[in-house]
């Protein structure tokens, strides 16, 4: 036997917020629509630092070991193209540098600068109140739940994109081993 959520009755084709009731049990649009705006939160709570969110990703990812630009792009998710010109940003900034790796001549290892290490402990403190008020507008138990939950589907069922045409946004991540 499935329980059954009640819906409030539609007043109007959008609720009193301004969301359309026709999506809101839509869980692309609903992820869409919360990415966005967290997104553009952390990205203006990171201004003052000088970093984008996907700045703080790839400097964190790469204060993890000394992985390869590629290597870097695949733990990231970012596709090869976003990676050299985020790169190229980090390096301008100060904040990362691409050193010849030794086991591939071929490669790059991407290594944080001092600077870009005091720019990802401020950033990773201002993540951190962010992500707090965001899921504290949950309550603190489900909020928990929430952010265990996103992280059982990235993992598991949500692990990597299906193949399609329509849809492209990034390369797919590396297997884990």
């Amino acid at each position: 036997m499935s329980a059954t959520i009640d819906k409030p009755a539609v007043q109007s084709e959008t609720e009193d917020d301004g969301c359309p009731e026709c999506l809101m049990g839509n869980l692309n649009w609903l992820l869409t629509q919360a990415h966005y705006a967290l997104a553009s939160e952390l990205a203006a709570a990171f201004e003052p630092l000088g970093i984008s969110p996907r700045d703080h990703a790839v400097l964190g990812a790469a204060m993890t070991g000394g992985h390869t630009q590629k290597q870097l792009a695949e733990l990231v998710g970012l596709d090869k193209t976003t990676m050299v010109a985020t790169l190229d940003e980090l390096e301008a900034a100060g904040l990362a540098r691409r050193v010849a790796s030794v086991t591939d001549r071929r490669a790059h290892v991407v290594e944080v600068t001092p600077e870009g290490r005091k720019t990802v402990a401020a950033a990773g403190k201002v993540a951190k109140r962010v992500q707090a008020n965001v899921l504290g507008a949950l309550g603190e138990e489900v909020g928990t739940e929430f952010l265990d939950a996103l992280c059982i589907l990235v993992r598991d069922r949500l692990a990597e994109p299906a193949a399609c045409k329509s849809i492209r946004r990034r390369e797919p991540r590396a297997s884990a081993v």
